[in-house]
């Protein structure tokens, strides 16, 4: 099938064939002519599967086929959680509606909000916002939903993660009952349903590449080492066998920052980006790792989520997830729309029952690389505790004292201890 097929306007067709597109994805196959019918759509697919071009797309040519009145209230929303990715979609809009006359506007917080409000009050027809900055406005009499048209919720799952679900039910409730309302999620928990069933009608269900699988594009292994041997282990790695850029993720914000530092030093180019950096700290490491001045990003989970590289060949999971679901979604940062890529994953005594679950929820084993010279083969299974240390085994509380030798005998006789 080719985007031909889909029964998309000339001018964005232009468009994707200047952005390189022939073939849509999977999804892109079966969301875009139901939302171009405009129904409301629940999809659910993974990282990587093209998803954004999937609501993009058929939003572009709705607001354009469709008279709509001509003033300055925002006839499409799209809600998504962090900054990084609300600047992807906007990026996106851009480039399939280049040759269209649709204006379109990013929000987000951590900057002032003056260039933003002076953008919304010369009229803005697509608005991709974050919750928290979208809820100022609102609040501030600046931005009204009033006359919404379309409404995209988008990550789902990650907005119940970053604790932005009351936020996202705020929102709801100041949109028009009448709307078109796409729903994307790459997971989904009961809490997501839920929300899903409230704000739907009759939608029809995308589910493409479901979250336990893994691209087949992409060449997993695994290296056994020493928890202490993984900043040595990734320096050699960098250092003799990739020479490309690779993304690196970490369990939390501080390992994130130590590995960075670390590799540094030894004269690799590198930067952290969590969610203690500002935003601008943020977008410029995001900026320098896709411009090739940082060949190495350090990222959490929640950080990475907006991460969009198209020929990103390299990640490494430097320390693996408690939930297996998060291998997925790591990994599908690279081999993305049918490209190769590579993923490497660090495993020591602590990741040891995640690398076990991680493989039952993918259906197969990853290959062990023993060639290197951080191996071992003596790992020993253990546990982690809140702040990411090896569990410390709980304490024998003492055993109580043998009646025979507290010095005490309890009286037979009840009447003992009773008042005379």
């Amino acid at each position: 099938m080719l985007f031909t097929d889909l029964k998309i306007i000339k001018p964005i067709l232009d468009a994707l064939q200047k952005e390189g597109y022939e073939k849509p994805t999977p999804i892109q196959q079966k969301a875009i002519p139901s939302i171009l019918e405009r129904k409301d759509v629940l999809g659910t697919a993974q990282t990587g599967t093209g998803k954004t071009a999937a609501f993009a797309i058929p939003i572009l040519q709705n607001l354009t086929e469709r008279p709509l009145p001509k003033n300055n209230y925002i006839k499409a929303l799209i809600l998504t959680p962090t900054r990084e990715l609300a600047i992807q979609i906007e990026e996106s809009f851009n480039a399939y509606g280049r040759n269209l006359p649709l204006k379109k506007l990013v929000i987000f917080g951590g900057v002032k909000q003056g260039s933003q409000e002076a953008a919304l009050r010369k009229g803005v027809d697509i608005l991709v916002a974050t919750p928290g900055r979208l809820l100022d406005f609102i609040a501030q009499g600046i931005i009204s939903l009033k006359n919404l048209e379309i409404f995209v919720l988008d990550e789902a799952d990650r907005m119940l993660d970053m604790g932005f679900v009351h936020d996202v039910k705020r929102i709801i409730k100041l949109l028009p009952p009448r709307r078109q309302t796409l729903f994307f999620s790459a997971t989904m928990p009961t809490e997501i349903q839920k929300l899903a069933d409230s704000i739907l009608n009759n939608p029809v269900k995308v589910e493409v590449t479901p979250v336990s699988s893994t691209a087949e594009t992409i060449q997993q292994s695994v290296y056994f080492v020493q928890k202490e041997d993984k900043l040595g282990l990734l320096t050699h790695i960098l250092k003799n066998h990739i020479s490309e850029s690779v993304l690196v993720f970490s369990r939390t914000k501080h390992g994130a920052d130590k590995i960075a530092r670390t590799i540094h030093k030894s004269g690799i180019s590198a930067e952290a980006i969590h969610g203690n950096k500002s935003q601008n700290a943020r977008q410029n490491a995001l900026n320098n790792f896709k411009s090739g001045k940082t060949r190495v990003l350090v990222a959490t989970d929640i950080a990475a989520r907006g991460i969009d590289i198209d020929e990103l060949k390299f990640v490494i999971n430097y320390e693996l997830s408690d939930v297996s679901e998060t291998y997925v979604h790591r990994i599908g940062r690279t081999g993305r729309a049918g490209a190769e890529g590579t993923s490497i994953s660090f495993v020591d005594g602590l990741d040891l029952l995640n690398l076990r679950n991680t493989e039952k929820l993918i259906g197969k084993k990853i290959p062990v690389v023993k060639d290197h010279p951080f191996h071992t083969d003596n790992l020993v299974a253990q546990k982690r505790d809140s702040n990411n240390k090896p569990a410390q085994p709980r304490a024998e509380k003492p055993k109580p004292a043998n009646k025979a030798d507290t010095g005490f005998k309890k009286p037979k006789n009840k009447s003992f201890f009773r008042k005379k």
